[in-house]
């Protein structure tokens, strides 16, 4: 088994749900009482934000490079990012430590494809909807990506910063959340992306008629598949 190596602490709430749902995978794997071997490092999620919403993207990829590369002299042999945004930074890691980065939406996007689905919404952070780094991925596949007008962008993104990083899931924040994907759901769309990996705590399956994309499960998946079988 390949030793895991996961830049976690964006923020720690969907960090735990990586750390549960990989070892819960490897045991449905193998069996018995295995477990994965990971190591962590876990970053204080205020100075993230702050330079997040600052534009210090260039300071943010020296940050997130650094710590692979500690990942890396501590024996890990792949990286996980646990989170969408930060995925912008996955070509500098992966060019700064020589390992490979599982990106989040190119396993979101297998499984996109699995369902057969072919037009979704992206849900994240603004760096994310707005970005084309991750919707560029999915477009790749094939699969057509619409985000959110942009007073319900703000929505969304306001309520991952506001509530969810802090662990705060509100019923209020779930009915605006459903009631943006159920606009999309009008005008065609068959899936939603929960491209923020604090989102699934909020929004379940139930909570639409829409195939629903778990990023978080669908990620942390992929990195216990890659881990045992490579």
């Amino acid at each position: 088994m390949k030793k895991i190596g996961l830049l976690g602490g964006m923020s720690w709430e969907s960090s735990l749900e990586y750390y549960r749902i990989i070892n819960e995978a490897v045991k449905e794997k193998l069996g018995g009482s295995h477990s994965a071997s990971s190591l962590m490092y876990s970053f204080d999620f205020h100075e993230i934000e702050d330079l997040q919403h600052r534009g210090e993207w260039e300071k943010l990829t020296d940050l997130m490079v650094d710590e692979a590369k500690n990942l890396k002299n501590a024996g890990a042999e792949f990286v996980v990012i646990c989170t969408n945004t930060m995925h912008l930074m996955a070509p500098d890691i992966e060019a700064g430590t020589g390992l490979r980065v599982i990106h989040i939406a190119e396993a979101t996007g297998d499984e996109i494809l699995k369902r057969k689905v072919q037009k979704v919404l992206l849900l994240g952070t603004r760096f994310t909807m707005e970005g084309i780094f991750y919707r560029q991925k999915l477009e790749e596949k094939g699969i057509e990506v619409i985000i959110p007008a942009e007073s319900d962008r703000q929505v969304v993104h306001d309520i991952i910063y506001n509530e969810l990083i802090l662990g705060d899931l509100n019923p209020e924040s779930r009915r605006k959340y459903v009631e943006i994907i159920n606009k999309a759901a009008a005008i065609g769309v068959t899936g939603v992306v929960l491209g923020c990996t604090e989102i699934p705590l909020l929004i379940k399956d139930e909570d639409v008629d829409i195939e629903v994309f778990d990023t978080t499960d669908i990620h942390a998946r992929a990195a216990a598949d890659f881990a045992i079988e490579g």
